[in-house]
This record gives C-alpha cells, structure tokens and sequence, in this order.
C-alpha cells in the first residue's frame, strides 16, 4: 500500500511541475514574436496622404484611440482628443479585463521606434514585449500591405501631440495566460489594383475591419470561420445598452441579400458630410458604435468594391437582434 501511495505521490508531483513548467512558458517564455525591425520611414507627401485616409476613414485608428461623444448618435470623436486615447474597453462590455487604447499622438510615442510601432500594429506585441489583446484587431492590420501600415505610421507621427494620462491594461486570469498566444507574426498581402474588384474588396474589407467587426469570436477574439460576415457580435454602450452587428452576408432574409449596390453606398455615406445630420440620442435610443461620420468618408470605390466582395460570400442565415435596451 505505501509503495502504491509513493508511486502515486510521484506522479503527483511530475504533473504539478509539468503544469508548472508549462504555465511558466506561457507566461515567461512567449510571445514568440521577432524583435521589433529597426525601421526609420520616409515621410513623403504620398504616405501622408494615404495614411491620413487610412487612420481617420478606414482603419479605425482616430475612432478608437480618441474620446467620442455617446450622446450623440454613432459617437462621434470629440474634438481636441483626436489620437489621445484612453477611451475604455471594460468588463461590463463582456471583456477579459480592462483594456485603454493608447496615446498615438507625439506625446504618447516620442519614445517609440517606427519599428516599435510597426510591430505593435501587425504583430500585437508592444513596445516592452508584452502582448496586445486584440481589442485592435492586429491579426488582420497584419494581412495589410507593409506601404499602407508605414503610412500610418507617417500620418499619425503628423498629430498634434495630446499629453493623457491612460490606465493599464488589465487582463483577467487565465486570459492573462492565454493572451501570450495571441500575438503572430503578420503575413502581409500586397495592396491589389482596383479593377481587380474582388480582390480589392477583400483587402478592404479587412483594412476596414468589417471583418473583424461582422463576424461573431470565440473566447479569445478570434473569428469564427463558419460565420464569417454574419454578425452578431455584442458591444456595450457606456449606457448599458447593447448594440450587435448587422449581418452582412447575401442572406435575403437576415443579411443583405436585396440591397443593391446603390442602396449600400448611399446607406454609408448618409451621415458622412454634416455631423449636424447625428441625431442626439439618449439611454434606451438606439445607437451604433461604428462611426458613421468617418466610415462613410471612404472613397466611393472603396465601399463599391467592399460590397461586390461581400455578395459573393455565402449566405448565412442569421437574424441578429441589432439593439437591446438595457434593463
């Protein structure tokens, strides 16, 4: 009996180091991701143009790293925070953890390489080495053409600098583990003509983070393959209410099967040119967390070529309920 009960006590004990060791190597030992490249880039007039584009229209980056108005419909940025940050993603919108996006004007990354910057933006791994949670949705800024990421690296070098104060990041255990998975080396694409359409709207699509936004995520913020541009995904408002995104797919019923091509485009840019046209809106009154406003300043092929790629998608049906008061 007391060899059984050693043996056991063995065995006992090799697990416990084997979950030790691998603990430890999930958070000591990753993210594997390379260093940081050692790259100064060129501000020329075509990169600041392009990335000016990108960071305010296409790619999110002003939307999500200003503070925005929610008393006002979509949210629109308030003006004098633009690239300030600290704008926050909490654990009542269902997160991990509590999650502060940074300061990207000169005052919040004087300190920082444009190699640094690079990385944190393709591959989620920030200056100091630690992982990113994809709040930004670097697994696909990292499909994008390096030329685009370097301009808007060149743009937002270009802000006015904003002194803030930004919070912490704080992840939840055992996201706190899991979050060194996250981070991959990028697998860039090269920006495609515009008369290749259905390739262009695919890069679009993903630079615009339609994807990102219209497909439902599993626990750790990856897309689910199966609904892919099906919407569903949950955000919370500073209300408390909630809003999901719309299934995009060519469903008839649930998706936008019966839209045509004009439809979309003047659905996009219906808020585009006057801010004065964003309804006030209150508790309980629906609300979007995309921005309207911004979004709808794409170039008009742009948003043509996004929604040729879409209606060749599979349908999937998938009726989301697009808003819930909270109660």
């Amino acid at each position: 009996m007391n060899k059984v009960l050693k043996i056991l006590l063995w065995i006992l004990i090799v697990v416990v180091i084997g979950i030790g060791g691998l603990l430890s190597y999930l958070k000591f030992g990753l993210p594997k991701v390379a260093d940081a490249p050692d790259l100064r880039i060129e501000i020329t007039p075509e990169r600041l143009e392009r990335g000016e584009y990108l960071a305010w229209y296409v790619s999110g980056c002003i939307e999500c790293h200003s503070q925005r108005d929610w008393t006002t419909f979509s949210g629109p940025v308030i003006p004098g925070t633009e690239g300030a940050g600290g704008h926050p993603f909490t654990r009542a919108m269902g997160l991990p953890g509590q999650y502060y996006p940074p300061n990207i004007t000169p005052a919040g990354l004087e300190d920082w390489t444009d190699g640094e910057i690079f990385r944190a933006v393709t591959a989620g791994v920030s200056r100091d080495g630690r992982s990113l949670f994809p709040v930004m949705p670097y697994h696909y800024y990292g499909k994008m053409d390096r030329e685009d990421i370097y301009s808007i690296i060149t743009y937002i070098r270009t802000l006015d600098p904003i002194e803030s104060d930004i919070p912490e990041a704080e992840t939840d255990f055992p996201m706190n583990i899991i979050i060194n998975l996250m981070p991959q080396e990028p697998e860039f694409t090269s920006l495609p003509d515009t008369s290749d359409w259905l390739a262009y709207g695919h890069y679009m699509a993903n630079a615009g983070g339609c994807i990102h936004c219209h497909t439902t995520q599993d626990d750790r913020g990856m897309l689910i393959p199966e609904m892919w541009f099906a919407g569903g995904n949950e955000y919370f408002l500073p209300s408390g209410d909630i809003v999901r995104s719309a299934n995009l797919t060519p469903d008839e019923e649930t998706g936008i099967g019966r839209w045509t091509e004009e439809a979309w485009v003047a659905r996009l840019t219906a808020f585009a040119y006057s801010s004065a046209r964003l309804p006030k809106v209150g508790p309980g009154d629906f609300n979007s967390v995309m921005s309207w406003e911004l979004h709808g300043k794409m170039h008009k092929q742009d948003l043509r070529a996004i929604y040729r790629y879409i209606r060749t998608l599979e349908p999937i049906s998938h009726r989301v309920e697009r808003f819930t008061p909270k109660k």
